[in-house]
């Protein structure tokens, strides 16, 4: 299963593709979307869109992973990233990419163990269980590489019934 994991920001996203299957994941390839500062919001959000776009087009994920928005200091920032992610959202329905959500606790729990992980706890553990040489680089990369094992573990899980579960295979009637 290839999955698309995004980091959603304003000025920058991270995107991380890995491929996964039962508890092995692998890189495909990570980065970043920017956007230049100073640019009105409208028009960063359009860049964001056709490069998000381009990112599904190109690589043409199974499904994809994003965190869930939380802050709790700057409402501004808070808003304008619900903005730069609701237009990743919209993308990925576009191209017909299922999306789910993690939250950051969700994510931490699932790459590091523990849900209180620190930021440079999740970057080791997604080195490591990626096998990269160098933790990977910048942070918003690093952050959609955990969010896309985050759903790996999750969706290619054997307790995961509700992919494997077919009704009519058991449809009595």
């Amino acid at each position: 299963m290839l999955i698309l994991g995004i980091d959603p920001g304003v000025a920058t996203i991270g995107f991380g593709l890995v491929e996964a299957e039962r508890a092995n994941v692998r890189a495909v390839r990570y980065g970043v979307i920017t956007t230049p500062a100073g640019l009105p919001l409208s028009t960063r959000l359009y860049q964001i869109s056709q490069d998000m776009a381009e990112l599904l087009r190109q690589f043409q994920p199974d499904e994809m992973a994003a965190e869930e928005l939380f802050f709790s200091k700057n409402i501004t920032t808070g808003i304008a990233v619900a903005h730069g992610r609701g237009v990743l959202l919209l993308e990925a329905e576009r191209a017909g990419v299922p999306v789910f959500e993690y939250t950051p606790m969700q994510v931490k729990q699932a790459v590091a163990g523990y849900g209180g992980a620190d930021k440079r706890q999740v970057m080791l553990m997604t080195q490591r269980l990626l096998k990269l040489k160098a933790i990977p680089r910048p942070d918003d990369a690093a952050d959609a590489l955990a969010i896309a094992i985050c759903h790996g573990r999750s969706a290619t899980s054997l307790l995961n019934m509700e992919r494997k579960f077919d009704p009519k295979k058991y449809d009595t009637r």
